[in-house]
């Protein structure tokens, strides 16, 4: 097994990581760890090289940087093969307001990060899967993606891009025998919902929702929401209309708003 996995240094990524180890642990699984933080990206290849049978190439890069993921992309399958899995979990979340100035910084970051990111990740192995005539690319999106929810213009819009991006490289790659899988998770345990300070319904851990997205992934799902109560709830978001909606949604909780880099 051969798994490539941006945001890798923690929250979903990491916990896909471990996922993958844990499902393949005795057979020989090659996996490209992509992350901005290095050190923590070392300290997870050491652990996942615990396991004889598992061998990690870490690449400390920004998914913004084309060029670096590239650069990555090329190095992996030199040393192991073109993927059989391309994971892009990398992605940001912050509060905005488009009336604040100061905001229009993280803006630009979470729309370069979450939506531009996917391209980055995928576009150097595609010619690589297209060759081998098989492959799988996966995109981490949101149900937050479904509807515009207050104060987080950026995350919405970022993941609702994300979603129609997924669905149209889902099509194109159809010609070729590559599979696309969007995921689209409600609340999980990381780092970027611990800032959150209002209630999480349906709040899921990283471990148990990695087994799901595995799961999802392995079934070649084409869409997918986790955990599967979110699943009901995004149908439901679909079918409300505009002015309802608005009524909904106008006092919902915001996010906190932070300087995105």
């Amino acid at each position: 097994m051969k798994v490539f996995i941006t945001g890798a240094s923690s929250g979903i990524g990491e916990a896909l990581s471990h996922e993958y180890v844990k499902r393949y642990i005795n057979e020989d699984t090659f996996i490209g760890l992509v992350a901005r933080r290095s050190e923590h990206l070392h300290k997870l290849k050491k652990s996942l090289e615990s396991h004889r049978n598992i061998k990690c190439a870490i690449y400390p890069l920004d998914v913004r940087d084309s060029a670096a993921l590239a650069s990555a992309a090329a190095n992996f399958i030199q040393q192991y093969g073109t993927p059989d899995v391309v994971i892009a979990s990398a992605g940001v979340s912050s509060g905005t307001l488009t009336e604040q100035q100061e905001d229009i910084a993280t803006f630009q970051a979470v729309m370069d990060i979450n939506v531009l990111g996917l391209v980055h990740t995928f576009q150097p192995f595609i010619e690589a899967m297209c060759k081998a005539g098989q492959g799988q690319l996966i995109g981490i999106a949101s149900v937050a993606g479904i509807r515009g929810l207050p104060g987080a213009g950026a995350y919405s819009a970022s993941k609702a891009a994300a979603i129609a991006y997924l669905e149209s490289l889902r099509v194109e790659m159809l010609h070729h025998n590559i599979a696309v899988t969007t995921i689209a998770p409600g609340y999980i345990r990381t780092p970027m919902t611990d800032i959150n300070t209002y209630k999480m319904p349906f709040l899921m851990d990283a471990d148990i929702a990695a087994t799901k997205f595995v799961d999802a992934i392995e079934h070649k799902c084409r869409f997918c929401v986790i955990p599967w109560q979110m699943g009901w709830v995004a149908r439901l978001m679909r079918l409300i209309p505009p002015i309802l909606w608005d009524f909904i949604a106008k006092n919902a909780p915001h996010k906190s708003r932070i300087h995105v880099e």
